[in-house]
């Protein structure tokens, strides 16, 4: 008799978020598409997406980037995706879900992932046009038009997500606000200390920070957002508000059709993630375990595990709760919080180490007996999160000296027990996918893995909230190192060397005392030590390396070919398509005739100028076939380039110091003329960027430099690798009470030591995370010599001061480099397409469609 097939059972879940498809994942990689037919509501219009990092929406990052379904995985697996279409009712007796377009869909068994919805306060005028929830891509994409005509924007709410949405504000070019009703941001995580050190850093990069402040009312103008009115009776302006202020479980459905709800809110559920119906379960930040909502991707990750365990094995899996630690960078700052970070438990003690200097603020909360670590809040550096959090997990005992856990190592080296490799394999490295050392040092072995996207696919460690990433990487050195394997760092297909190893084979090339000339050409050095023609990648690489060791102008035959789009027209290229002009102006200073020159070439070529946060001016919306001519002009009034395009020293920042300052202490204008002039030109494997203050006030804002120098009463404090970019860093400092010869000395050891070692395209502070050793190193190759080599690094600089010579006065001089300056090829008049629009009072370059685009606008 022929064996009868079962049928399968319907399986519904409700909700698409990043908890529900990581549930459907867990369904499939345990084969339960063979009994289970698996179907999902979608209300969304786009299927599962990465919420955690939202806020790259308004980096540039696209749905498709945000994505976190691969390509064909509903089909493939036969999953039925109702997208865009919401549940609306659910009948426990008939067992069956019906939607929002009339589907009535039967179920065996049930799961809401509904998630949970912003809460908006109960404000007065709160619904006005121009008020925004953060949640959604939709909410996101309607908050990135309305911004475009606004001026200020409003976070209502301190928390993580509002400290997200104040950063997209920001990147929207909004000045922006955060009103919170605490003493404090971020009042969950973080402490009165922390929080009070978060604010003055976020404050710092220009975010106006508000506690406690109770918003009563929203008074709208024209049906628009106007002003915030709060109850000690301040006033905010503003064009645009966002609340932020805190979540609450989606369980409307559930409480429609009788399932047990939380007297604050939330499905309860059990330890199989099961809700009052045994037929029906929830995960995610709609459930309520033991009363407490879990609004973090990492638990809900875990009940979805356990869901899916319970599904295919009826008692297999348990959820006991979950710990909320969390790491994250908000507005830039690195902020972590884990396990016992308000010391609740009896007997705890704390440890604090806050430096106001270096924007940091670290707490470790252990036992009575200082031998058990409990919990811990990180602000301003957190880069020790993962070993902490081992620490705490694995309950090691701590070292007699607890602040070794916190401070730079007392021999150089690595605290022990803070090295991954040292972590037992039960430590858990991942907890968004609960992968522990031992899974990842299995795979990494038997799947023979040697790069991180290789671990990530394998594993999923690393693809939640990216914490992990850090240790991950450790970890996967420390394999490789210990099966003997060499991780490769070639530049690219036609070099194998990395950066640092072909800038020494240039750099060696100087003094060789074999038969072979020295390598001065991007060709000759791909014929000594490398194959094929070259690509984007080595082309600009070997171009700053040439540049750094022989200091040959850019433009000249064998080097012209190599450049990047800026570098080739010594100009950078603006997103309509014409160049920017930038004279460099040392130190800020620049006499009236030079101001008056500049504003009659902006006049002449209609240009479009500004002064730029590094004292210089800049003319905007040269046509590349004027360039020539605008420089020329600017040369004859005593400018020269000002390097902007290249990956060079830009500026060295200056306050007025003690010639105008009542508070300077030294002539830091003087210093940053001098150091401007000395650095002018120099090619770096990125831009790099210094400033100098004439006292402790910091005006010159030296601490987020490259290499920054702040005056004292005994001389210079020389602070490097502080990076005010994507990723700000204070600069650490170097070395204190310095002379202007010493000082001077060791930024030149310091520069070239970067130069010769850094990768490609690598900031300094990048450069700087990465050396191992930290500081202390840094100090013993450039203070104390430890490696012997600092009269060659001095040597070196002193060849690149002497060989300068200012690019555009070489090109405009040179008739076979201009002839690189012309719009077309064949001939020599401009782009005729290139018009000119208004912009607040200037003009701007554009193009024709655009200016149609703008009459269209003005029409009633």
């Amino acid at each position: 008799m022929a064996k009868q097939h079962l049928a399968k059972k319907n399986l519904i879940v409700i909700g698409n978020g990043m908890v529900g498809h990581k549930f459907l994942e867990r369904m499939i990689a345990k084969g339960a598409a063979q009994n289970w037919n698996l179907i999902a509501f979608c209300e969304e219009p786009r299927v599962a997406y990465d919420r955690v990092n939202l806020s790259g929406f308004f980096d540039g990052k696209t749905e498709a980037d945000l994505t976190l379904v691969e390509p064909g995985f509903y089909q493939n697996h036969q999953i039925q995706m109702h997208i865009g279409e919401r549940a609306t009712k659910i009948d426990r007796d008939r067992k069956c879900v019906s939607s929002a377009h009339g589907s009535t869909i039967p179920y065996d068994k049930l799961v809401f992932a509904t998630g949970s919805y912003p809460f908006v306060p109960p404000i007065q005028g709160k619904d006005a046009d121009g008020t925004f929830v953060y949640r959604t891509i939709a909410d996101l994409e309607a908050i990135a038009a309305y911004a475009k005509h606004c001026r200020v924007g409003v976070v209502i709410g301190g928390g993580l997500l509002g400290l997200e949405c104040a950063n997209a504000l920001k990147n929207l070019g909004l000045e922006t606000h955060v009103v919170e009703f605490m003493s404090r941001l971020m009042p969950v995580q973080v402490d009165e200390a922390g929080g009070q050190l978060l604010k003055r850093e976020i404050e710092a990069i220009g975010v106006r920070v508000h506690t406690q402040k109770s918003t009563t009312e929203i008074v709208n103008e024209n049906g628009r957002v106007y002003k915030m009115v709060f109850a000690d009776g301040t006033e905010l302006h503003t064009d645009l508000i966002v609340f932020s202020a805190g979540i609450r479980p989606r369980d409307d459905l559930a409480r429609e059709c009788d399932l047990q709800v939380g007297e604050r809110g939330g499905i309860v559920i059990n330890q199989a993630c099961q809700t009052s119906d045994p037929n029906i379960f929830a995960i995610g930040e709609c459930a309520l375990y033991d009363n407490q909502i879990y609004g973090l991707v990492s638990p809900g990750y875990l009940m979805a595990g356990v869901a899916a365990d319970n599904l295919c094995s009826p008692g297999s899996s348990s959820f006991a709760g979950a710990d909320m630690s969390t790491k994250l960078k908000l507005l830039g700052v690195d902020v972590a919080s884990f396990g016992d970070a308000f010391a609740k438990t009896t007997g705890s003690r704390e440890l604090v180490i806050s430096d106001a200097i270096q924007g940091t603020y670290k707490k470790l909360v252990v036992d009575a007996t200082a031998t058990t670590l409990l919990g811990g809040i990180l602000v301003g550096d957190a880069s020790i999160y993962g070993s902490l959090m081992q620490l705490m997990q694995t309950k090691t005992t701590l070292p007699p000296h607890l602040e070794d856990l916190l401070l730079p190592p007392r021999s150089g080296g690595e605290t022990a027990l803070m090295r991954v490799e040292n972590f037992p394999d039960t430590a858990q490295i991942c907890s968004c996918n609960n992968v522990s050392k031992g899974d990842l040092c299995a795979a990494i072995r038997d799947q023979q893995l040697t790069d991180i996207a290789s671990v990530k696919q394998c594993t999923t460690a690393g693809t939640g909230c990216g914490g992990c990433v850090p240790l991950v990487t450790d970890l996967l050195k420390a394999e490789l190192k210990q099966a003997g394997i060499e991780v490769n760092n070639h530049l690219c297909e036609h070099f194998a060397y990395s950066r640092q190893e072909l800038y020494h084979l240039v750099r060696s090339s100087v003094s060789s005392t074999d038969a072979a000339p020295p390598i001065q050409t991007f060709d000759y050095l791909l014929h000594r030590h490398g194959r094929g023609a070259g690509c984007e990648i080595c082309k600009p690489a070997i171009a700053s390396i040439l540049a750094s060791v022989w200091n040959d102008l850019i433009l000249n035959p064998s080097h012209a070919g190599l450049q990047d789009t800026n570098d080739a027209f010594l100009a950078n290229i603006q997103r309509d398509g014409t160049y920017s002009i930038v004279p460099r102006v040392p130190g800020g200073e620049i006499t009236p005739d030079q101001l008056i020159v500049l504003g009659e070439v902006a006049k002449e070529f209609n240009l479009y100028s500004k002064i730029t946060g590094g004292q210089r001016i800049d003319l905007f919306g040269a046509r590349v076939d004027q360039l020539p001519q605008i420089w020329r002009r600017l040369i004859e009034a005593g400018f020269e380039s000002g390097h902007a395009y290249g990956k060079a020293l830009r500026t060295v920042k200056s306050c007025v110091g003690s010639t105008w300052c009542r508070f300077g202490v030294q002539d830091s204008t003087s210093l940053a003329i001098a150091l401007e002039l000395r650095y002018r030109g120099l090619r770096a494997p990125h831009k790099l960027k210094s400033a100098v203050s004439g006292c402790t006030r910091e005006c010159a804002e030296a601490q987020s430099k490259d290499f920054g120098i702040i005056a004292t009463e005994k001389g210079w404090n020389l602070y490097v690798c502080g990076n005010g970019g994507m990723k700000p860093q204070h600069a650490q400092l170097l070395a204190a009470d310095l002379d202007t010869e010493t000082l001077i000395r060791y930024i030149d050891r310091f520069l070239m030591f970067y130069i010769r070692t850094a990768n490609r395209l690598e900031r300094t502070a990048t450069w700087f995370n990465k050396l191992e050793g930290g500081m202390d190193y840094l100090q013993r190759v450039v203070i104390h010599d430890a490696l012997g080599i600092c009269a060659d690094l001095e040597a070196e600089m002193a060849h690149q001061v002497a060989t300068y010579e200012c690019e555009w006065k070489d090109a405009i001089d040179d008739p076979a480099k201009l002839k690189r300056f012309r719009h077309f090829v064949n001939a020599d008049h401009p782009d005729p397409n290139v018009i000119r629009v208004e912009e607040r009072g200037q003009l701007r370059p554009a193009y024709e469609h655009e200016r149609q685009l703008l009459t269209i606008g003005t029409q009633p």
